[in-house]
């Protein structure tokens, strides 16, 4: 018996598709062909292992780390309010919480800048109170890249929680289990798939992180200058590196979206 998973996937396709599917994906993929055509493979070692791109590749994994970290403390409750409270201004909520994903990433660094930089609505005080100052520093990249990713993992849980069956939920619920509990030995097991996926992505995004950082934290070799900085700092001195390090990013994104293509197509493979 066909599936109709199946028969979905042998449906005719309209003769004006098919060429067009094709320019489709020759206009994407022919640049990143371009840029493995002309890697300097036999150079690729050192390249990789300069001082330069491995202090660029720690502080890219140390920062992106510690963002996507902020974006499953920060993101999972408010996904969950999103999902399972119906409020006043939820939409607008939202709205708000999604804005980093279509928002011009350098326009993203001056909002940061106008928050939290020295004369910022709350930089001022952190920087007047207590000498904190967030802009030009570690914190600051690890920001810009929680700013710019948090939203990924909001969408991915909040859809999760909107499509779980809450049958397991009200079973719990009706047999004396408080909310904390129903909350971590029952939601969160069944969401598990699609709040890893959501961490992943958010961690690929704040990875690839470029205009929010560049603006907010600058590009300072050893303290803000994570991998797509060093690419952009390479371009100026050494075309091959900064294609060495577009390569180890390109890399990185293609194994991410491999690995979620099951959760990002609704479990189409």
């Amino acid at each position: 018996m066909t599936t109709p998973r199946a028969q979905v996937r042998q449906a005719p396709i309209p003769r004006i598709l098919l060429p067009l599917a094709v320019l489709a994906f020759a206009f994407l993929a022919l640049p990143l062909l371009g840029l493995l055509l002309t890697a300097p493979w036999g150079q690729m070692t050192s390249l990789l292992t300069s001082p330069t791109a491995l202090e660029a590749l720690r502080l890219s994994i140390a920062t992106s780390l510690a963002a996507a970290a902020i974006t499953v403390l920060l993101g999972v409750p408010l996904a969950w309010v999103l999902a399972r409270r119906d409020f006043p201004g939820r939409t607008l909520v939202r709205g708000l919480v999604l804005i980093p994903l279509v928002l011009p990433p350098v326009v993203g660094g001056v909002t940061l800048l106008t928050a939290f930089g020295r004369r910022g609505l709350v930089g001022q005080y952190l920087y007047d109170w207590f000498g904190i100052q967030l802009p030009f520093s570690t914190a600051g990249v690890i920001m810009a890249e929680a700013f710019v990713a948090l939203p990924f993992l909001v969408i991915t849980v909040e859809g999760a929680l909107r499509s779980l069956d809450g049958i397991y939920e009200d079973a719990a619920r009706t047999l004396g289990a408080r909310p904390t509990r129903i909350l971590l030995r029952v939601t969160a097991p069944l969401i598990a798939p699609s709040l890893i996926a959501g961490t992943v992505l958010a961690w690929a995004r704040a990875l690839g992180e470029f205009g929010a950082t560049l603006t907010f934290a600058g590009n300072f070799p050893g303290v803000t200058q994570t991998l797509p900085l060093a690419v952009y700092s390479a371009l100026e001195v050494s075309r091959d590196e900064a294609i060495a390090l577009s390569v180890i990013l390109l890399a990185v994104s293609f194994t991410v979206l491999v690995a979620l293509r099951g959760r990002l197509l609704g479990g189409r493979g």
